[in-house]
């Protein structure tokens, strides 16, 4: 072997290694919203939570994740991804740390939120990172943007059954003290794989920072506790109230400054907005959906967490092998607003079929055929989407168009949920020991998931406008 190919050689399987960091950050990001849902009985039992309040293990994670995630976005611009890609893991380390040995319910909060804090880094500079390792050849940016995207239903999946294991054969502890581990390992690992990059000069709009994180915890407050106190209460009103006037408040402050947080600007890139709102009702569609499936198999068909995380194996398994294998050369025969749009009709389809659901059902009935209807339409979606709405800003603000696509979903997966509950405990879901009124209600919010697909599919097919003629390879990666 000559010497002159070894150094291309090394750069090349650092660049596959640092994939391989990215795509564990994605999994690790989405498995630590699912990884707690089996053990949250004995969280509350140990920790003594009202049962009002024990959601908030769930919602502190998600409210820190999602109004976090612009900052993040920006501080990957300006001080460098890979830097905040390692305090991201730093800080989820920390977080995971308090969380498992948290002996009061404040503390276990405290530590979730900190979680979610160090995920809202990690996510968007290791987006921006996989541009910077990718970007330069298309194939290559598809086929890594494919091995991201399926490491997230990768990740959900495995959240729901290595919950039930370590928590039936260790504690309830280990499900946060798994990630510190994995921290540490992608931490020795990030500075000899992950490329520097270039910091940019700025300053931190600290102001808009504040705005817009507590105008989106306000919005998402107000939304998941409506499950729990409706949505004419008081708390309701005025966390909403307050949160449409900081982010109100934020778009002002952004269109004065000279420095934002979120240039307003960026929204002229050529479909941007679309895709953004694709991924939106994607996640506000995909997230139900998961939720109350898992749901059905455990209270309904009497599967234990282990049994329901392995049923859920061949969605994940066609939403891997979609992703990887078909949406990147569907998308480069038919364009990424056709399959974007594709998909979301196919994922509402999956959803009304899985809103037949029997009580006296059956897994191979009931949940199978529909359930991977349902993944291959989230498979043709979230690739063009996703790498659209990245692809289609400027390179320099590549930090900034990752954190608000991961924004966009995150809050959609949020406030997707928490309507969706609402909507299922109209028709029964919450009528403990009445399977036919349960399945009722699960059924309801698997339709009201569709119609927020299929609307999706309106919305983006109505939006998504036409740039300019490019060859099929071009297509994904420019986002056009």
């Amino acid at each position: 072997m000559s010497s002159t190919a070894s150094p291309a050689a090394g750069a090349n399987s650092r660049r596959w290694l640092a994939l391989g960091l990215i795509a564990a950050a994605q999994f690790m990001v989405i498995m630590d919203t699912s990884i707690i849902g089996v053990a949250l009985p004995e969280i509350q039992r140990d920790l003594g939570f009202a049962p009002q309040d024990l959601s908030w293990v769930f919602n502190a994670y998600v409210v820190a994740f999602g109004g976090l995630l612009l900052l993040g976005g920006r501080l990957s611009d300006l001080l460098g991804a890979r830097r905040i890609f390692a305090i991201g893991w730093l800080v989820l380390g920390v977080g995971s740390l308090v969380a498992g040995l948290a002996d009061t319910g404040a503390v276990e909060i405290a530590g979730r939120a900190v979680q979610g804090a160090g995920s809202a880094l990690i996510a968007p500079s290791a987006l921006t990172l996989l541009f910077m390792n990718f970007g330069a050849n298309p194939k290559e940016l598809t086929k890594a943007l494919a091995l991201y995207g399926a490491a997230a239903p990768a990740g959900g999946t495995a959240g729901v059954f290595l919950g039930g294991v370590l928590t039936e054969y260790l504690s309830w502890p280990w499900v946060f003290f798994i990630n510190i581990p994995i921290a540490l390992v992608v931490l020795a690992l990030t500075p000899g794989t992950m490329p520097a990059g270039t910091a940019q000069r700025g300053r931190i709009d600290l102001l808009g920072a504040l705005t817009v994180t507590l105008g989106l915890a306000a919005v998402v407050f107000a939304v998941v506790r409506v499950p729990e106190v409706g949505w004419a209460s008081p708390s309701t009103l005025v966390a909403g109230a307050v949160g449409i006037a900081l982010l109100v408040a934020f778009v002002a402050l952004q269109a004065g400054s000279s420095a934002p947080l979120m240039r307003l600007g960026i929204f002229k890139a050529p479909n941007l907005a679309a895709a953004n709102i694709a991924q939106l009702l994607l996640g506000a569609a995909w997230i139900p959906m998961f939720f109350f499936i898992n749901l059905y198999l455990q209270q309904v068909l009497g599967l234990g967490a282990f049994a329901s995380g392995a049923a859920l194996l061949p969605m994940t398994v066609t939403i891997m092998l979609g992703m990887v294998a078909v949406a990147p050369r569907l998308t480069a025969a038919f364009g990424p607003k056709a399959m974007t749009v594709s998909g979301l009709i196919v994922l509402g389809l999956g959803l009304v079929w899985l809103s037949r659901i029997d009580a006296d059902g059956s897994f191979a009935v009931d949940v199978l055929p529909a359930t991977l209807v349902t993944a291959a339409g989230m498979a043709l979606a979230f690739i063009p989407s996703l790498s659209t709405a990245l692809g289609a800003a400027a390179p320099e603000e590549g930090g900034l168009a990752a954190g608000i696509v991961n924004t966009s979903y995150q809050v959609g997966s949020a406030l997707g949920l928490a309507a969706m509950t609402v909507v299922a405990a109209a028709y029964g879901s919450d009528q403990v020991g009445d399977l036919a009124a349960t399945t009722d209600g699960f059924s309801a919010g698997f339709l009201g998931a569709a119609g927020i697909a299929l609307a999706g599919a309106v919305v983006t097919g109505i939006g998504w406008k036409p740039v300019r003629t490019e060859t099929a390879a071009e297509s994904v990666p420019a986002g056009r």
